[in-house]
């Protein structure tokens, strides 16, 4: 199964690079451009994918927007209450608030901001049912997970880990910083070779990595962020689900994913 997901966020971004002052309001709409790019294509394919949002992002969404996400099949999972702070307690905070504003059922996955680390005792005690917080790969200046399982498992406590996906052997990882730098050619490839290899392919990606971020006044980002940003990666996303498509594979929420492994 093709497990798309999205962390929609408050676009902290430039704070992260040393724009201290760029204001949250410009952040949020940068977001909302991207997240209504995303639902355009998804509807388009007629694909569905699990958004994990903070709860500053979807609480700053307008009302037909988040009713659009429940209503397309959607699923909602949490990214905390804000992207560049966190604390234990924001784990259970986040799911109560996300639940009390979603239509839909009820909020049961966590995915960790910048995917670091997080105990899995405070993920199950906060009544999560899965977490996807895990890049089983190198990733300089981030972290080193290079032994950790590749493949969905369910943890001591009962809570199922889904990694995000790399490929076999190297571990290259296939996340969104990979379908921006990578020839499209290769990066479907790549994909389409560790599917076949797991049966399992878990890939995220950002909203404002579908805004136009490189034309930001007073506000020049990091190449390796802004490269092909925008309506390039649009197409990308487009024609990485046509591929996927073609070779039959089907797509998925991370609850449908985890309800087929009880099945």
């Amino acid at each position: 199964m093709v497990l798309l997901s999205f962390d929609i966020e408050e676009f902290d971004v430039p704070v992260e690079q040393g724009y201290q002052s760029f204001p949250i309001d410009q952040q949020l709409e940068i977001s909302l451009r991207g997240t209504e790019a995303i639902l355009n294509i998804l509807r388009k394919k007629g694909v569905r994918a699990t958004f994990f949002s903070t709860v500053t992002f979807w609480e700053s969404l307008p009302k037909d927007l988040r009713n659009r996400i429940c209503t397309d099949g959607h699923e909602l999972a949490s990214h905390g209450v804000f992207h560049s702070d966190f604390k234990v307690e924001h784990l259970l905070e986040s799911r109560q608030r996300l639940n009390a504003l979603w239509d839909g059922a009820e909020v049961r996955g966590f995915r960790m901001p910048r995917m670091m680390p997080i105990s899995a005792l405070e993920i199950a005690q906060a009544g999560y049912a899965y977490n996807s917080s895990l890049n089983p790969t190198f990733i300089p200046g981030r972290y080193n997970h290079f032994f950790a399982p590749r493949l969905p498992f369910s943890d001591e406590y009962g809570v199922y880990q889904l990694p995000s996906s790399v490929t076999p052997l190297l571990r290259f990882p296939l996340f969104w910083l990979s379908l921006h730098h990578l020839p499209l050619n290769l990066y479907i490839k790549m994909i389409k070779r560790t599917i076949a290899h797991d049966d399992y392919l878990n890939l995220y990606f950002h909203p404002w990595e579908f805004a136009e971020i490189n034309k930001l006044p007073n506000c020049k980002l990091s190449y390796t962020v802004t490269h092909r940003s925008g309506e390039e990666m649009c197409h990308r996303l487009e024609r990485i689900i046509d591929a996927l498509l073609l070779s039959h594979h089907t797509f998925g929420t991370a609850s449908d994913y985890i309800s087929s492994l009880s099945d």
